[in-house]
């Protein structure tokens, strides 16, 4: 039964006949059933196989219904106009609607052979189009890139002169395929380019070769393409950028310790072996490079070297090798006048090569001489800093020596203040600054209040000060108290040979007749002499400086008069000032940090200015050099920055200290109030001491006194104006306060005594003990320091001692009468004696004794 089914099934779908043996089966009732479900499934397969055949080819199948209709419609409509032209024709009667309506018809069928006509144009053209593309194909193949080029040019204009939107599908896959053919061919371009220039960076290699031996392409075709392809300005950047990193800059890299030198054969330039770092070498070897590229290059590529290449080139070349070749002096000044000859050849040969854009190389070949000052001034800065960063070094004594002319009373005050006599030349061990004019005078001079013009950096020293001595001894409105001198103690004037008849030395004084009797002011030339410290630090900036002027005269001498750098002469002049500049500028930062470090500076900037002095002097005496180079030498206004600079130096370092001390003493509030003054005292008294024997091995004998005074002077002012502004004072308090003091001056007293200050054995520090007899010598260096004993003396006295202090004794040199009454209020009961004696103090505010003064 199944077999009939079957044979049912296929000759119902393809029309095949049974075998014999089929169709030879009985056909029965029972059979009809399988026969009949079988053509019902393959009814139903066959319908979900057009089903989805339906599915897949519905677009297609709509699209093609939608066009059948098109194309029926279109004929339906061309057989009805066909048929009323016919009958017109027929009937040449007819209205003018119809002859309207004709013209109508007549105009769109020849609208529709004008379309036709350009369809089949369109199709002309896309054909074309598609054959030059297959050429194209054809020269990639066969590597002809330019044939290649040209024909993708032609494509382009063909598909423009197709006259079809270029959104039309033809169209866009025709573009689409021509620039997939552009990049096949810039592909096959960029291997035949990389054949013809390779550039090995990694071997330091380069090849040029005008063509290939299975190439058909030459290096000129190759240009042409690079225009086609707008990759010129790309190409060359990136040629030049490979030439540069693979030859050029190993050969100019002045760091490394083999240079390598250059080495051509045929078309391949390499770097092989060493060369020396001479500049004339490596002109030599540039030279070469560049005339390779002229030579194996087209014209078009070399025209684009002075542009790109070369100027990264030059600046390596001055700023590297020919800045090297400068020398900061006029030592090697042959060698570098060959430098600049060799300069100017080479920038000689590179315009003969046809290269451009060579300014810089000629301003530096006319420059040269500018460019050696500036080499000059550079490394004259340069080694100001480095000097300067090494540290002060060791310590070195120098001696300062000046002649003074003084009258015997002068004499008698130096000698006074522990100056003495030099047993062999006359001169001084140790001198003071010869101002005996009160404790005022001495401590605030140059050392803590700098003049208004602040020019004389010497006033530190008290240099030029004993002339005025006198003068202003004289008008000073109260006397300062002498101690009295012990019976067996020498006369100190012997020393100095006062009133021997006979003595060569005696000089006239001003105005008088020569024999003048002993009643007039004799005077006698001394010489001067302290030592002080200074760092290592002056002499090479001295040496410095007068290497530089030495150079300077001899730029002016007929030796140099056909040098290229002569006329820089006066540049090198300006160089000294320039180096003190620097040095005035940055030594701070270095001297700062360490202890007595700008004691230092203070004596390193007087030294300097001191022997620039002396040699400034000496040289405008000199007779080896010419009036030229001694009015070139100007340094008067550096002398006064150097001396300026030293005060500064001076007077920052006591301010620093002043505040230390202040703040020791309890700083803006009451020493007397503070917890532990004994403490406060006793930290201020130990930073005086400290910082008196860390600066007794830096300054000389009158700066150290004058500015450890000024420092024991601050001390004695904060405790005074800390006392003064006391409301009262109690009995106890007041002792206790007279116990502070006291312990200040047992501490600070023998800092100036005068076993110490004047001991010929200067370099002995520490603690020294007060010999018999010895009076220290504080008040002279400390204005406050009389003031505060007095002070002292005032808190441990009863009304009618401060009424003998006031009216028989000195308190009236050292306070004011006001200031007295003001610690008797604070010190005594309001009562009927006190205001009796307050009554007599405001009475004679000048006391007896002085009103003659």
């Amino acid at each position: 039964m199944a077999q009939m089914a079957q044979a049912l099934v296929d000759f119902t779908i393809h029309g095949s006949f049974p075998g014999e043996d089929v169709s030879s089966l009985p056909l029965d009732a029972e059979s009809l059933p399988t026969a009949i479900k079988a053509l019902a499934d393959a009814k139903a397969k066959l319908h979900a196989e057009i089903h989805a055949i339906n599915e897949e080819t519905a677009d297609d199948v709509r699209t093609w219904q939608a066009n059948a209709q098109s194309v029926q419609d279109d004929i339906l409509r061309s057989k009805a106009l066909a048929a009323e032209i016919v009958k017109a024709s027929e009937a040449p009667t007819v209205s003018g609607r119809t002859i309207e309506d004709s013209e109508a018809k007549a105009g769109f069928l020849i609208r529709e052979l004008n379309y036709n006509a350009q369809v089949q144009e369109a199709l002309k053209g896309i054909r074309k189009v598609n054959r030059t593309l297959d050429e194209v194909e054809q020269a990639r193949d066969e590597r002809r890139i330019l044939d290649a080029l040209h024909l993708l040019e032609k494509s382009w204009k063909q598909i423009d002169a197709i006259g079809v939107n270029r959104s039309c599908r033809a169209v866009k896959l025709l573009d689409i395929r021509a620039f997939e053919l552009k990049s096949d061919v810039h592909d096959v371009f960029d291997h035949v380019w990389n054949s013809l220039i390779n550039i090995d960076i990694d071997d330091q290699r380069l090849s040029i070769r005008s063509d290939q031996k299975d190439e058909p392409m030459s290096l000129g075709d190759a240009v042409v393409g690079l225009k086609a392809f707008k990759e010129v300005d790309q190409r060359t950047s990136q040629l030049w950028q490979d030439i540069n990193q693979a030859i050029l800059l190993p050969r100019m890299d002045v760091t490394k310790e083999i240079i390598p030198g250059i080495h051509i054969q045929d078309s391949t330039l390499e770097l092989r072996g060493s060369a020396d770092k001479s500049v004339h070498t490596l002109f030599g070897d540039l030279e070469q490079i560049f005339s390779f590229l002229v030579q194996r290059l087209p014209p078009d590529l070399v025209e684009t070297i002075s542009t790109t290449l070369l100027p990264q080139t030059i600046h390596i070349v001055t700023s590297v090798w020919l800045d090297t070749a400068v020398p900061s002096s006029l030592q090697d000044m042959d060698e570098f006048q060959d430098v600049i000859k060799a300069a100017k050849e080479f920038c000689a040969r590179l315009q003969d090569l046809g290269f451009t854009n060579l300014g810089s190389f000629q301003e530096w070949t006319v420059n040269a001489p500018t460019v050696w000052l500036l080499k000059c001034r550079e490394a004259a800065l340069d080694a100001v800093r480095t000097k300067l960063s090494q540290g002060l070094g060791a310590p070195k004594r120098v001696e300062k020596v000046e002649k003074q002319m003084v009258s015997k009373s002068e004499g008698k005050q130096l000698v006074a203040s522990g100056a003495t006599a030099s047993a062999d030349d006359g001169g001084w061990g140790a001198w003071d600054d010869g101002e005996q004019t009160g404790p005022e005078e001495a401590t605030n001079g140059a050392t803590e209040k700098p003049s208004q013009d602040d020019d004389d950096g010497t006033d530190a020293w008290g240099w030029g000060e004993e002339e005025a001595a006198v003068e202003e001894h004289e008008d000073e409105p109260k006397e300062q108290p002498q101690e009295s001198k012990p019976e067996d103690e020498d006369d100190p004037t012997e020393a100095w040979g006062w009133g021997e008849d006979g003595n060569s030395n005696e000089v006239e004084a001003p105005g008088k007749n020569h024999t003048a009797t002993r009643s007039e002011p004799e005077t006698r030339e001394l010489v001067l002499k302290e030592t002080y410290s200074i760092s290592s630090l002056p002499e090479p900036i001295l040496d410095l400086i007068f290497a530089i002027v030495e150079d300077g005269a001899a730029l002016t001498q007929g030796t140099y008069a056909g040098s290229p750098v002569a006329a820089q002469a006066a540049g090198l002049f300006s160089l000294p000032t320039l180096a003190l500049a620097m040095f005035r500028a940055v030594s701070p930062h270095y001297y700062s940090p360490g202890v007595g470090g700008n004691m230092y500076l203070y004596n390193d900037s007087c030294y300097l200015a001191e022997r620039l002095a002396d040699f400034f002097a000496a040289w405008e005496t000199r007779d080896d050099i010419g009036t030229r180079a001694q009015a070139m030498l100007r340094l008067d206004n550096d002398l006064k920055c150097l001396q300026r600079f030293a005060n500064r130096a001076y007077t920052n370092e006591l301010a620093i200290q002043k505040t230390v001390l202040r703040d020791l003493l309890g700083g803006s509030q009451n020493l007397i109030h503070q917890s532990d003054t004994a403490s406060s005292v006793s930290a201020a008294t130990s930073h005086v001491r400290s910082l008196a024997g860390a600066w007794e091995g830096i300054l000389a004998r009158s700066v150290w006194q004058q500015a450890v005074g000024a420092l024991v002077d601050a001390v004695a002012a904060k405790m005074i104006s800390d006392v003064m502004d006391l409301p009262s004072i109690g009995q106890d308090e007041a002792y206790h306060i007279a116990e502070l003091i006291a312990s200040v001056e047992e501490q600070l007293d023998e800092l100036f005594l005068p076993s110490r200050l004047f001991s010929q054995q200067q370099e002995k520090k520490g603690e020294v003990g007060r010999e018999e007899g010895e009076v220290p010598l504080t008040a002279q260096f400390a204005g406050n320091w009389l003031r505060l004993k007095y002070l002292s003396e005032v808190l441990q006295s009863n009304l009618r001692d401060v009424r003998f202090l006031w009216l028989e004794g000195e308190l009236s040199l050292y306070f004011t009468a006001e200031e007295v009454v003001e610690l008797v209020k604070a010190s005594f009961e309001d009562n009927v004696r006190t205001r009796e004696v307050i009554r007599e103090i405001r009475a004679q505010p000048v006391p007896r004794g002085e009103e003659g003064g």
